[in-house]
């Protein structure tokens, strides 16, 4: 028990990054009641965007300089294929079976995946993302590295900002009466469609940031990235509430709490020893989204958005 504190820690940042990738499912969930799957391959092309920006700057140039950089072109990446997708494949289904939507969501997923495979140069391998040139700190028993301070500035930041702008700013106010209604909102004169992009935006946007913050915690970006964490990220958006941004947030830190103590602590209970490791990570994260739907499928914080199902 002497790690638990770290493993607490490493929950933390590990949360803080499932967060930040399910806010993007719920505020599309939240509006236009679409689960969209390509979502962790937005989170993956923004962790190429900024490592892209970075390999363009001059030699030599400090991280202080290169971080903003590599934040703005990220999201601008992941802005832009976010939009792109929601006007170009998802629009023209909004009025469809909602299994036709789905089932691009999943074939935009693996055309942007094989695309930086393909395209990208060495993608094939995982690439080098620089490093913060700071740290670790040590706060008793806890190491924080670089990027974990990174992820536990940022996901606040990013949250705090948002709920600034969804409560106080009157787009965020015409976001509200969109989840809630879409027809009344446009009898209103609310430009629903202005809305829902905006919606694909702020999720890209948070996509991007996520990506960056992979690349400074794991030293390394890959094509195949966004799969595994897209999922986990659905299963926090799930585990909050879909459609709830706060739960999307308390969702990625509850699972991220709960993947680091089952890797951590599971072998060590009697007949258990062959669960533990990070091998079994994405298995304790579903087992966790398996509960969820079983026992409160509302999620923790309840669906704010009225099912027009």
């Amino acid at each position: 028990m002497n790690t638990l504190p770290q493993q607490l820690a490493n929950g933390l940042f590990l949360g803080s990054m499932y967060g930040l990738i399910a806010i993007g499912y719920t505020m599309v969930y939240g509006i236009v009641q679409l689960i969209n799957f390509a979502h962790g391959e937005i989170f993956m092309t923004g962790g190429f965007g900024a490592l892209t920006v970075y390999l363009v700057l001059p030699d030599g140039v400090s991280m202080w300089i290169a971080l903003p950089a590599m934040l703005v072109g990220g999201a601008l990446v992941a802005v832009l294929i976010a939009v792109g997708a929601e006007r170009f494949a998802y629009r023209p289904l909004r009025g469809a079976p909602r299994l036709a939507p789905l089932i691009t969501a999943i074939g935009l997923s693996l055309a942007l995946q094989q695309l930086v495979f393909n395209l990208y140069p060495n993608a094939k391998a995982a690439r080098v993302f620089p490093q913060l040139p700071f740290g670790p700190y040590h706060l008793g028993s806890v190491t924080v590295q670089s990027g974990d301070l990174f992820l536990i500035i940022a996901a606040p930041v990013c949250m705090a900002i948002l709920a600034f702008f969804v409560r106080l700013s009157r787009t965020g106010r015409a976001m509200q009466a969109t989840a809630q209604d879409p027809d009344t909102a446009q009898l209103m004169g609310i430009d629903t469609n202005r809305i829902i992009v905006i919606a694909f935006a702020i999720g890209g946007l948070f996509a991007a940031v996520a990506g960056t913050a992979y690349g400074l915690k794991y030293g390394s970006v890959s094509y195949d990235m966004g799969f595994l964490a897209g999922l986990k990220a659905f299963t926090a958006a799930v585990l909050g509430g879909i459609g709830n941004i706060y739960g999307a947030m308390l969702g990625g830190l509850v699972l991220g709490i709960a993947e680091a103590m089952a890797t951590a602590y599971i072998a060590d209970i009697p007949g258990m020893h062959q669960l533990g490791g990070q091998g079994w990570a994405p298995v304790w994260a579903f087992v966790l989204l398996i509960l969820v739907l079983l026992f409160r499928p509302q999620g923790l914080l309840g669906e704010r958005v009225a099912d027009r199902a």
